[in-house]
């Protein structure tokens, strides 16, 4: 049943209002403004869901609840549990821990009570709390749980305190003994903070207890080892991953290609996408985009094309890489072309495409056009002075000539998503077509583009309300 939004709001203000109260002050409010027999556990948990980070209005309500003798409802471990995620949200750790002592003796604590209790301890930095807690658990009949464990060490490798997960994993040893994928998330944490020497003391760790590292955790080691720069520990796991014996997968080669186009060390990755190949495996579009991105950024515009027109169906990956590329040499009208050649092969583009190539033609400060007609700077200034505010127009001024002021960026995506409407429809048709009219051919075909598609999605709205 539903509870009444009234009531609910009515209860909600009494709780915010007085949560500072002595309870001799506020339960009597409470009873006033409700009946304590018409209470129902729902509407408990409606109230919680008002205050998810504010502890003290459901604490005292509850408080209440529990107290009072004509309450309808008892509490279950939803409703402890519910009160217990605010307390450590809240990070009351003090509170939360007598709060879970309680539930304990109440024999209302189950798995998910110390799964909150133990991963607020650990986003806290609280480590001996946490081992209290996996005690505390096996004590009232929850055994010790090793994915809880696995869970808590992935929340402090988040956090980038790996040496407080090792000390956990070393407390609860002879308790819990950690497995394969604890040592991953350890591994990927020590390499992610870029702590070598410690992984390497990890993986050693893990052999001598007869663990053998997977694919998974390899991929994860060497992802993670990109990340923080370390990208030739991370190329040495890679080469010795084949004299191990291990079946690199395709996720593997996608990690290190991409990672080698971006750093330009294509003739490497070129070298690595063959034996790829050699393997059996086929590359997907993001292996084919870090290529062709590569290939186009050292110059190799050739090499770029031809991997293209290769390639069966290429998608909006494949197209992106080659139009960033493109941009990124100076060559907007270039990428302009392979936009149209894109379309052609009904390949769609997104609102990304179109903000690349406005702002390989007109900067991404959208200060840079070769006309000043289209150059913002020109379009801004020109603007106040046509709506008669020379004040504005004659300050910017001064502050451009004597202060080095520039005008505020011109923000493209706010630019397309403003006009993303019936009136951004012709507005487009008219810019384009004046575009193409001073010889800015390459531009009004994107702007005609985008109205084009503008048009066609007004058209299926409409039509979406008219049949509703």
């Amino acid at each position: 049943m539903t509870p009444d939004p009234t009531h609910l709001l009515r209860v909600c203000t009494i709780l915010y209002q007085q949560r500072d109260s002595p309870n001799s002050k506020l339960f009597p409010l409470l009873n006033s403004s409700c009946d304590p027999k018409t209470l129902t556990l729902e509407f408990f948990i409606q109230v919680c869901n008002k205050f998810l980070f504010s502890w003290k209005p459901p604490f005292k309500f509850f408080r209440y609840t529990q107290s009072h003798p004509q309450i309808a409802f008892s509490h279950t471990p939803i409703s402890w549990n519910k009160v217990l995620d605010i307390l450590g949200k809240s990070k009351n750790l003090q509170l939360m821990w007598e709060f879970l002592e309680e539930m304990a003796r109440n024999g209302m604590a189950n798995t998910r009570s110390f799964e909150i209790s133990v991963m607020a301890f650990a986003s806290s930095r609280e480590i001996n709390k946490c081992i209290e807690t996996f005690h505390l658990m096996n004590q009232h009949g929850v055994p010790y749980s090793l994915e809880t464990m696995n869970r808590v060490v992935g929340c402090l490798c988040k956090l980038k305190l790996v040496e407080e997960a090792q000390t956990l994993i070393r407390k609860l040893d002879p308790w819990i003994k950690p497995d394969l994928i604890t040592f991953r998330i350890l591994l990927v944490g020590f390499c992610g903070v870029g702590n070598i020497i410690q992984a390497s003391k990890i993986w050693n760790s893990m052999v001598d207890r007869g663990l053998e590292p997977d694919v998974e955790t390899c991929d994860a080691i060497i992802d993670s080892l990109f990340k923080a720069d370390k990208g030739v520990d991370a190329l040495k796991l890679f080469k010795s991953m084949s004299f191990r014996g291990l079946d690199v997968r395709l996720s593997t080669y996608r990690v290190v290609i991409n990672w080698l186009c971006k750093n330009g060390q294509i003739g490497e990755a070129q070298h690595v996408f063959e034996e790829m190949r050699h393997r059996g495996l086929e590359p997907d579009d993001s292996i084919n985009g870090s290529l062709v991105f590569g290939l186009a950024t050292r110059h190799k515009i050739r090499e770029a094309y031809k991997m293209v027109e290769s390639i069966k169906n290429p998608n909006l990956t494949v197209y992106h890489a080659l139009i960033k590329a493109l941009i990124g040499l100076k060559r907007p009208c270039e990428a302009t072309q392979v936009f149209r050649e894109m379309i052609e092969r009904d390949c769609e583009p997104t609102m990304h495409t179109y903000i690349m190539l406005l702002q390989g033609h007109f900067g991404k400060r959208g200060r840079k056009g070769h006309n000043p007609g289209v150059n913002f700077d020109t379009v801004f200034l020109g603007g106040f002075a046509k709506e008669g505010r020379t004040w504005e127009f004659s300050k910017f001024i001064e502050r451009m000539v004597y202060e080095g002021v520039e005008v505020p960026r011109f923000d493209y995506n706010k630019f397309l998503h403003a006009f993303s409407n019936e009136e951004g429809v012709k507005m487009f048709e008219e810019v384009g077509k004046t575009l193409k009219e001073v010889g800015m051919v390459d531009v009004g075909d994107v702007f005609l583009r985008y109205g084009e598609k503008m048009a066609t999605r007004e058209r299926r709205r409409r039509l979406r309300l008219e049949h509703t």
